[in-house]
C-alpha cells in the first residue's frame, strides 16, 4: 500500500491532478483546492479537505468511497447546490463559486441534468411529459429532433404515454435519463442512480449512461458506492475522509472493489489507532 494513497494524506496534485495534466479533452467542470466544512469549533465536520479534480467533456466518471467520505459533498457542490467553504468551482472555464442564487438557478436549469435515485418522477404526467417538464418549466419549446434522438437511444418509444406508475423501474430511470438531457445540458450528475433497481435494470441504466456519453456526447459524472457501476465508466476516483486517495483510468470492477476494501481497512485502523491514543491519554 503506497503512502500517497492510503497510509498519509495525499497531496491534492499528488493523484487527481496528474489525472487531470494528461487530459486532452476540454474541461467541463473544475474543482480548485475545494474545501467545504459544516459546523465550527471541535464538532467540524471536514467533507472537502482542498480537492483539485477535472472533469472531461464527453465523458463518464464514477466518484466512489465509503458512506461519509465526501464524494456526495463533492458532486452537490460542483453542482451548485452547496456552496463551497474555500476554493473554486469553474465550470466550463467560469468561475461559479460565488454567484448569487438567481444565477445559480439560471446555470442549474440550463446547463446542468441530475438523475436522482428515487427517479423523482411526477406521477400525475406521463413519460413524455415527465422528460419535457425542464423545458415547460423553463417555458421553451422542445427540440423534436434532440426530443426523438433521446427517446429512440433510451427505447422509451413505446412507454411515452404511460405514467409512472405503470413503468418498470429500469424504464422509470431512462425516462430520468432523458428527463436530464432534454436541455442539452453541459454535465449531467447523476446520484447512486442504480441504487434502487434490481441487478437486471442496473446494468441496462448504466448501458444508457454510457451510450449517452459515447452516442450524445454527454458527460456524466456519477456517485455509485457499486464496483460494478463504475467500471462502466471512462474513470472511477476514490474518497476516503474528504480527499482523493485514488485516480483510475478504465476501471474494472474488480480492482474498484479492491481499492475500496483498502480504503475501508485503512479507515479502520485510523479509528483503531484513534482509540487506542485517546486511551493512553
Amino acid at each position: 500500500m503506497s503512502e500517497t494513497q492510503f497510509g498519509i494524506p495525499p497531496k491534492p496534485a499528488d493523484i487527481a491532478m496528474k489525472y487531470s495534466l494528461a487530459q486532452t479533452s476540454p474541461t467541463a467542470v473544475q474543482a480548485v483546492e475545494l474545501v467545504k466544512d459544516y459546523g465550527s469549533g471541535e464538532s467540524t465536520v471536514h467533507a472537502l479537505r482542498g480537492v483539485n479534480v477535472s472533469f472531461a467533456q464527453g465523458a463518464f466518471t464514477a466518484i466512489m468511497g465509503p458512506s461519509g467520505s465526501g464524494k456526495s459533498t463533492l458532486m452537490h457542490t460542483l453542482a451548485g447546490l452547496d456552496s463551497a467553504t474555500s476554493g473554486r468551482i469553474l465550470f466550463e472555464g467560469r468561475d461559479i463559486t460565488h454567484l448569487k442564487d438567481n444565477d445559480l438557478t439560471l446555470l442549474r436549469r440550463e446547463s446542468i441534468g441530475f438523475i436522482f435515485q428515487s427517479f423523482n418522477l411526477l406521477p400525475m404526467f406521463t413519460a413524455e411529459q415527465n422528460i419535457l417538464m425542464p423545458l415547460t418549466l423553463a417555458g421553451k419549446k422542445p427540440d423534436r429532433a434532440w426530443f426523438a434522438r433521446l427517446v429512440a437511444t433510451l427505447g422509451l418509444g413505446d412507454r411515452l404515454g404511460h405514467r409512472p406508475n405503470e413503468l418498470s423501474g429500469g424504464q422509470q430511470q431512462r425516462v430520468a435519463i432523458a428527463r436530464a438531457l432534454i436541455t442539452k445540458p453541459t454535465v449531467v450528475f447523476a446520484d447512486e442512480p442504480t441504487g434502487n433497481l434490481d441487478s437486471v435494470s442496473s446494468a441496462e441504466v448504466l448501458d444508457f449512461l454510457r451510450t449517452s456519453v459515447k452516442e450524445l456526447g454527454q458527460t456524466v459524472i456519477m456517485v455509485t458506492h457499486d464496483a460494478v457501476a463504475a467500471s462502466y465508466a471512462d474513470r472511477a476516483i476514490v474518497f476516503s475522509d474528504g480527499r482523493i486517495v485514488a485516480d483510475q483510468p478504465d476501471p474494472q470492477a474488480e480492482r474498484m472493489s479492491e481499492l475500496l476494501n483498502e480504503v475501508r481497512l485503512d479507515l479502520l485502523q485510523n479509528t483503531v489507532s484513534a482509540n487506542v491514543t485517546a486511551e493512553q491519554n
